[in-house]
């Protein structure tokens, strides 16, 4: 539980709903919002996450990670190396480790929360699951 240590609740949270909200997880999205009110992020922050922003009342300190998550997702996990030496440099390796592995973890539930909608989708021929416009976020529909 040394990441829960290093990445408190509200801190984590706050970057499973960014890297959420660029990979589009609907599950996520709702799971991790309450979750994210449970550990105390405010309502306003959990809105201007889902709508791609960094929360104006983020505390100062978390910023720069949360910037981090957000090129990280859309570069789809492929960070230039000076983006994660300057997380490093930030936060010391141990809690940018840390950091890295939750968005590795949200990564891969965003992954497979979008496959499995879309083969839902599938399945159901189009009646449940992505709607038309949303099957992009799924590797299969390409």
């Amino acid at each position: 539980h040394a990441t829960r240590e290093l990445v408190p609740p509200d801190f984590r949270e706050r970057l499973m709903l960014v890297v959420t909200e660029v990979n589009g997880c609907r599950y996520c999205s709702y799971g991790h919002s309450l979750a994210a009110l449970k550990a105390g992020v405010p309502q306003e922050q959990i809105d201007e996450l889902a709508a791609g922003l960094i929360p104006a009342g983020a505390p100062p300190q978390e910023v720069p990670a949360l910037l981090y998550a957000r090129s990280w997702a859309e570069c789809d996990a492929q960070p230039e190396p000076q983006e994660t030496a300057r997380l490093v440099e930030i936060y010391g390796s141990e809690k940018a480790e840390a950091i890295q592995g939750l968005l590795r973890m949200i990564r891969l539930g965003n992954l497979l929360g979008n496959q499995g909608d879309y083969v839902l989708y599938k399945l159901t021929f189009g009646l449940v699951g992505l709607h038309k416009d949303e099957a992009r976020w799924s590797s299969l529909s390409r």
